[in-house]
């Protein structure tokens, strides 16, 4: 595209939706790649270009949509790589809104999962075209016609009618850069079947250039110079760089802006423009109050796009400042003013977070999930911000005088031989089973079960199937609560006296049950540093020390084994903690901690005797 962005090229809008870890991003960055578009080093360097966050390598998922264009043979292609869990479904509502079609990307072991029902359904209900690609059909236990069997009958359950069900499929190996009509893959070259096929069956933007502009913002970043920057899609007219256009903001009042920048994508890259028409993807500086779901408008003829329409949150917990005997020593920002301007910041970006201030202390967060949040606090404590945070609740619904809380579908696979355990422990957990298939020794579980009976399971699940188990979560609905939810069955080792561990009193008290920390590590009063073997909390001394004299005794050269400690991450803390605990999060330490420090006040609130 030249610079003075004067000339139009054809356009497609393509989101890629498919399960985590079924090789989305590794296929954006093959198209990317044999599409000779330019790529600067420090991104060719990098195994997987979209994920460009810390957070999303480390785990091994998208969390954040990303755009990216390429131009094949005078067409330019924009593409939208949309995250694969439901806990973002926020972001992937929001982001479905700029595509005319879709490729759903089918792993060939694994068939269709369940965030690729949730988002596939999203994709029908706005009436997208659909391009199956089945993908690693490379891999040894590839079953591509049962997993083509498994999409179309997914096809079927989610409603879709006989057009739609008609859809082209292309295999491939995204992580070779090879794709087909055909499952064989000695006749594969490269992605140009792909390619090919967006062009032909994806279908052109039916946006018309001669209406008043009309634009809707999915999303909003912040940018140095250009201050705040709103990215979406022009549904009508055209929109250029320098002009004065009309926000709408969600309540239907109008201002007038003057644009200060405008910005198409290319390749990885974002370019200055003049001037873009409808059909094209994006982002424009100058309005400095525009939120996500608002609409840019003309200034002569200023009419409102339909707002976004978002999935309520499910989960919530309760950010406060930290508060610990270690508070202040590890964060830079510690204060209730930093903690709060950030928290109020996030929702500029995340339309499936609420916010609210807390009538007791802290500020009472609710989104789709423990990961959506698990992923917030985490995101926060490598900003430096240092906080504690209460146990995740769900969040309960009055309807017609009726009490209902959410529940989840829940979609196992799990060796026959453990799968005893995991349906008895669901089971205990108010979890109704809906179906079970075993296949080739592997046993095919749905549940359905409150949100609440899901909190510090996935930990029991790993162990109970030794770590061989797959467990994904899918939102289901609100209904009534089935019955009273016990206790933890097991309580917290909490240390009695602040200091610095020592092997001597570690190895004097593991017998009480799994500690979470080795030697040589600070913990003060009243932090939880193991968990318990029986149901009560026990108060031990984890900072006592052998007493030395001059005189040997026999033994002395002996030492008792210490046990490895159980080392808990972010979301084993969260999973872990009841409601008299907390998780303190700072940019170096997890610390899990009892609300009241003092194991005499504990006794007595127990007891009732304060409040």
């Amino acid at each position: 595209m030249p610079e003075d962005g004067h000339f139009f090229m054809e356009i497609r809008n393509v989101a890629i939706i498919a399960h985590v870890d079924h090789g989305k991003t590794t296929l954006v960055d093959s198209l990317l790649r044999q599409s000779k578009t330019h790529l600067n080093k420090e991104v060719i360097d990098n195994d997987c270009i979209m994920d460009s966050n810390d957070l999303e390598r480390e785990r091994g998922i998208t969390i954040f949509s990303k755009n990216a264009s390429v131009i094949w043979k005078g067409i330019k292609i924009n593409i939208i790589d949309t995250p694969g869990h439901a806990d973002f479904s926020g972001e992937v509502e929001r982001v479905l809104k700029m595509a005319d079609g879709c490729l759903l990307l089918v792993d060939a072991q694994e068939g269709p999962m369940p965030q690729t029902r949730f988002v596939l359904k999203k994709a029908l209900e706005l009436k997208l075209k659909i391009i199956v690609v089945i993908n690693k059909i490379d891999k040894p236990n590839a079953n591509i016609i049962e997993a083509l069997n498994k999409t179309f009958d997914l096809f079927i359950d989610l409603g879709a009618d006989e057009e739609t069900t008609n859809f082209p499929i292309i295999y491939s190996s995204s992580k070779m850069g090879k794709a087909g009509l055909s499952p064989d893959l000695s006749q594969m070259k490269n992605v140009t079947p792909l390619f090919e096929e967006i062009i032909r069956f994806i279908p052109k933007p039916n946006d018309d250039i001669n209406l008043p502009l009309q634009m809707l913002v999915t999303s909003i970043n912040w940018n140095n110079f250009k201050g705040r920057i709103a990215r979406g899609r022009i549904y009508n007219g055209k929109i250029k760089a320098g002009q004065e256009v009309i926000q709408i903001n969600r309540h239907g009042e109008m201002k007038k802006y003057r644009l200060t920048s405008l910005i198409t994508f290319q390749g990885l890259s974002q370019i200055e423009v003049k001037e873009a028409e409808a059909g094209e993807i994006v982002a424009v500086a100058g309005i400095p109050e525009i939120m996500i779901g608002e609409t840019i408008a003309d200034v002569n003829n200023p009419q409102a796009l339909p707002l976004l329409k978002i999935e309520e949150p499910t989960v919530k917990m309760t950010f406060m400042v930290n508060s610990s005997p270690f508070a202040g020593r590890e964060g830079q920002f510690t204060t209730s003013r930093q903690i709060r301007e950030r928290l109020y910041k996030e929702l500029e970006n995340d339309v499936a977070l609420k916010i609210e201030d807390s009538p007791t202390n802290g500020w009472i967060v609710s989104g789709r999930g423990e990961l959506h949040l698990a992923i917030l606090i985490e995101r926060l404590r490598r900003e430096g911000y240092e906080f504690q945070v209460s146990q995740p609740q769900v969040i309960v619904k009055i309807v017609d005088g009726k009490k209902l809380i959410p529940y989840e579908e829940v979609f196992i696979e799990v060796p026959e031989e453990y799968s005893g355990a995991v349906i008895q422990k669901l089971g205990g957990r108010f979890g109704l089973i809906k179906k079970m298939e075993v296949k080739e020794g592997i046993v095919h579980l749905e549940f359905i079960i409150p949100t609440r009976g899901l909190f510090g399971y996935r930990r029991e699940f790993m162990t109970d199937t030794r770590g061989l188990g797959i467990m994904n979560t899918l939102f289901h609905d609100y209904l009534p609560e089935k019955g009273e939810w016990k206790k933890r069955d097991r309580g917290s080792l909490v240390a009695c006296e602040t200091g610095t561990t020592r092997l001597y009193g570690l190895t004097n008290v593991q017998n009480r049950g799994d500690l979470f920390y080795g030697p040589a590590v600070n913990v003060y009063k009243g932090q939880v540093v193991g968990q318990n073997s029986r149901s009560e909390d026990i108060w031990i001394n984890v900072c006592k020390e052998k007493q030395l004299s001059n005189m040997r005794s026999k033994g002395d050269g002996g030492m008792d084994h210490f046990n490895v400690p159980r080392l808990m991450s972010l979301d084993d803390a969260l999973e872990y903690i009841n409601n008299t605990e907390l998780v303190e999060v700072t940019p170096k330490s997890i610390r899990i901690r009892k609300i009241i420090l003092d194991e005499m006040e504990e006794k007595r609130r127990k007891k009732g005797l304060v409040n």
